[in-house]
């Protein structure tokens, strides 16, 4: 095994830069994933990385090797593409052995090597049959097992639960990770699934527009997020943020636009005078019957909890009760926000600002 390092690394499409400047550090065994929205750059890395892409500057390494130059057969890496890119003409047995088939390796060592990925996989039963034969979370684990055979320093997973069903793509969360936990495996993952990067990773990528925003362990950049972007893009359902400023004669209360006064907790020297966005994540509202009123405008019931988006303070704020609640649209009730979760951000430079 062996880590990853990518340190300046750019790309650009002719006169078009794609990724600009990127600095990451993956340690030796960690399950690292690249996650933002369609367009950031994140997939073209992660094929920079797999030798499918040129670097216009900067540096991969992989391990003690730099790579740039290195065909992708010569790095030693093996790569979980979205599609599976399975072979129908031949069996579960032959796709996974393909790759030790060219790399001319004996007999007795692929089959050993295919029967203990297809032991892991659970695909021991599989292993004669074609993949029109397969459900999707089957072929998945078809195209898991082909990298495994390799016993590659780095795997790659590009999107691989895209084409899967909702409840597929949780269980096959599930199985990627404790994989990962068994194999401890170096692990570079890309998705735009938010849901994905919290549940699996050891530590996220957070990309945007080309260069990283924030890097971190998922609680980290949930609890601490450095920026706008990451607040808004880290969490399901999203935070909410309301614009406003710190009333000049109490920085613990923030002023909305259209008056409503907020709590704040540890107001930020850096916030006072300035344009600023009042980040709460929906959990750290509570009913409160001595609360600040506010509208309710859509109820979305989901079993274990109701989401509420209720009009506070000029904006539509979402709040998670665990608690039944039986409200209409339209009507009134009262909440109460935890002023130590609150967030308060540069307006201008989208920065958080900390105490």
């Amino acid at each position: 095994m062996a880590g990853v390092d990518f340190v300046d690394v750019r790309k650009s499409f002719g006169a078009f830069p794609v990724i600009k400047g990127v600095d990451i550090e993956i340690e030796d065994g960690e399950f690292v994933i690249l996650v933002g929205p369609s367009g950031c750059g994140k997939s073209t890395l992660l094929r920079m990385l797999a030798g499918l892409e040129n670097i216009t500057a900067g540096e991969i390494r992989i391990g003690d090797r730099v790579v740039n130059t290195l065909p992708p057969k010569e790095r030693d890496i093996a790569m979980v593409f979205q599609n599976y890119a399975l072979y129908p003409h031949m069996t579960v047995a032959a796709n996974m052995a393909f790759s030790l088939m060219l790399a001319g390796s004996q007999k007795s060592e692929i089959d050993s090597r295919v029967a203990r990925a297809a032991d892991i996989l659970g695909l021991s039963k599989l292993l004669d049959r074609y993949p029109r034969q397969l459900s999707g979370g089957q072929r998945q684990r078809v195209a898991m097992g082909r990298a495994i055979v390799r016993d590659p320093q780095v795997f790659l997973f590009d999107e691989p639960l895209s084409n899967l069903d909702a409840k597929l793509r949780v269980a096959m969360r599930s199985e990627i990770k404790e994989l990962h936990q068994r194999l401890k495996t170096t692990t570079v993952y890309v998705t735009h699934d938010q849901i994905e990067a919290m549940t699996m990773a050891d530590k996220i990528v957070v990309m945007h527009d080309g260069i990283v925003e924030q890097i971190g362990a998922p609680l980290d950049l949930y609890d601490n997020p450095a920026n706008l972007f990451v607040a808004g893009f880290i969490g399901s359902p999203a935070m909410t943020m309301i614009s406003g400023r710190l009333d000049p004669e109490d920085a613990h209360a923030f002023v909305t636009a259209d008056g409503t006064r907020l709590p704040v907790a540890r107001p930020a020297a850096a916030a006072r005078g300035k344009d600023l966005v009042y980040g709460l994540r929906p959990e750290y509202i509570a009913l409160d019957a001595a609360g600040l009123a506010a509208e309710v405008v859509v109820i979305e019931p989901t079993g274990y909890e109701t989401q509420l988006v209720v009009k506070l303070g000029g904006a539509e704020v979402t709040c998670v009760f665990r608690e039944r609640v039986t409200v209409r649209p339209g009507e009134t009730i009262r909440i109460a926000i935890d002023a130590n979760h609150v967030h308060l951000f540069d307006a201008e430079t989208g920065v958080r600002l900390v105490d």
